[in-house]
């Protein structure tokens, strides 16, 4: 079952519950997937394309979420957080600290680096194997730590 159907089995589930939390938060990540299978070809959109779309939504909301607390508003950080948690239902398990430092002490024996130089070469290779399992901030800051 393609994410676009499942979401779609989850709003329909939401409204028979009258989530509305959840079906906002659905609702939202099916616009995505829309937008995302109108702007280019008429083929279907790649699973892998479907987790880009759904780690860029989760990252839109943990950033979100970020602004409204130092602005002290608890009532859109919420909003921001009930999403996000939906969000993450359909998003691969992300790795822990030591699973992600093994996966980049893998990446860097496979490709050979040694150096801080050679960042941009293990970078390439990690952001499309970890993509969707971890944020991109923290396999840089891990890279960059273990390249040092």
């Amino acid at each position: 079952m393609s994410l676009k159907e499942n979401i779609e089995n989850e709003i329909k589930q939401a409204m028979l519950s009258k989530d509305k939390d959840r079906l906002r938060a659905l609702r939202a990540i099916k616009s995505l997937i829309l937008l995302e299978e109108t702007k280019g070809s008429d083929k279907a959109i790649t699973e892998a394309e479907e987790m880009q779309i759904l780690t860029k939504a989760a990252k839109q909301r943990r950033d979100s979420i970020e602004i409204f607390e130092k602005q002290n508003r608890k009532d859109l950080a919420s909003l921001e957080v009930a999403e996000l948690n939906v969000i993450n239902e359909f998003l691969p398990k992300q790795l822990t600290e030591e699973e992600l430092e093994a996966a980049l002490r893998e990446i860097i024996q496979e490709t050979g680096a040694a150096g801080p130089g050679d960042m941009g070469k293990v970078m390439g290779v990690a952001t499309k194997k970890l993509a969707g399992k971890a944020d991109g901030k923290a396999i840089s800051a891990k890279v960059k730590a273990l390249l040092s």
